[in-house]
């Protein structure tokens, strides 16, 4: 009957709820999925080089530099799980009230803000221990 008073035809009604429904989740799912945080205290003077490793992964280079073993990393500094919960309970009630409309703004988004790459040359003493760390790309 309602269909009737407003003129709208059930079937194209249908078939636009049910490719609204199917784009829900798209940016929510995606916010969970960004990097994580990376500890950044791994580049304390004093901390283990197998520390540093677990944390940032494999270095992208490994020698020597000005007489000092450095390795070179390259990462992508991600978000807390706070903060990648936040955006995704965000996203989804954004997505609830706009019927799924949200994702013409969320998913984009989610593309855009995937974290910010740093480059970083962490040297190490002879113990291979960090003595000096240089964030050199941000």
């Amino acid at each position: 009957m309602i269909f009737k008073k407003l003129k709208i035809k059930l079937l194209p009604f249908l078939i636009l709820c049910v490719l609204i429904s199917s784009s829900y989740g798209c940016s929510v799912f995606m916010a969970t999925q960004q990097p994580r945080k990376k500890n950044m205290d791994v580049l304390l003077v004093g901390t283990e080089r197998s520390y540093v490793i677990a944390e940032l992964g494999q270095p992208i280079w490994s020698g020597q530099k000005e007489g000092k073993q450095t390795d070179t990393f390259k990462f992508k500094q991600g978000y807390s799980k706070k903060a990648k919960i936040g955006r995704a309970v965000f996203h989804g009630t954004a997505d609830i009230f706009s019927l799924g409309a949200w994702e013409i703004f969320g998913t984009p988004t989610e593309l855009i803000v995937d974290g910010k790459t740093i480059q970083v040359d962490v040297s190490y003493d002879t113990k291979e221990l960090v003595k000096s760390s240089k964030i050199i790309e941000e």
